[in-house]
């Protein structure tokens, strides 16, 4: 007899087992995780491209996009530069300075500092000759303290409307895979939930169903 009544509790396991749902994890799982790889790395791109530009400004200098091949080869074209206010009777001979003339903001190496007269005898690394006119004191804007090799078009492109607007739609489309991967988190997470239920309630159903069996075969024997 109880070698009976355990091949039955045997078969009952076994169809147990074979009711309960098993789900194939399946790439769905890798979803949520790939739309906030990537949204994370567009808003990382937006701000590298952002701090080389914002940030020097709150340090108090100022940037500048080189259009000119006057200070080629050490400062070539598309390079953006960091300017800093300094007194000019500190320029020394050697010392890249930025100034103003007319309209535009010139970049040139000093040759001499006249501190008496209050100028500076400039030229350009590319250029044969030094400047005709020195640079009154008063046009000076800073020393060039750093330069860095094409991020100016950086500059160009936030300095622009349509750069500006192609740099917010890219954050927004990184931000909002970020929402949509969290979304998908969740609902996965609700899916799973909800199949470990309803695994509970079939295993505590099969359970009953299996006492109520021993129970008749109990009162059977």
């Amino acid at each position: 007899m109880a070698d009976k009544h355990s091949k039955k509790n045997n078969k009952g396991k076994t169809g147990s087992n074979a009711n309960v749902p098993k789900k194939k994890p399946g790439l769905l799982i890798y979803v949520p995780a790939f739309c906030s790889l990537i949204g994370t790395l567009m808003l990382l791109v937006v701000i590298a491209a952002a701090l080389p530009l914002t940030v020097p400004n709150f340090m108090g200098y100022d940037v500048y996009n080189v259009v000119s091949g006057s200070m080629e080869p050490t400062i070539p074209i598309g390079s953006i530069i960091y300017v800093k206010d300094t007194d000019p009777a500190d320029i020394k001979s050697g010392d890249i300075i930025a100034f103003q003339s007319g309209d535009s903001v010139i970049m040139h190496r000093v040759k001499e500092n006249k501190v008496v007269e209050g100028t500076f005898v400039t030229k350009g690394d590319a250029n044969e000759a030094e400047d005709m006119n020195n640079v009154p004191y008063d046009d000076l804007i800073g020393i060039v303290v750093r330069h860095i090799p094409i991020l100016g078009q950086l500059l160009i492109l936030f300095g622009s409307t349509f750069g500006r607007i192609c740099m917010v739609c890219f954050a927004a489309c990184g931000a909002l895979l970020n929402i949509l991967g969290g979304r998908f988190r969740d609902e996965l997470r609700y899916e799973r939930e909800e199949e470990l239920e309803r695994e509970r309630l079939l295993a505590e159903a099969m359970k009953k169903k299996e006492e109520l069996k021993k129970e008749e075969n109990d009162g059977t024997g």
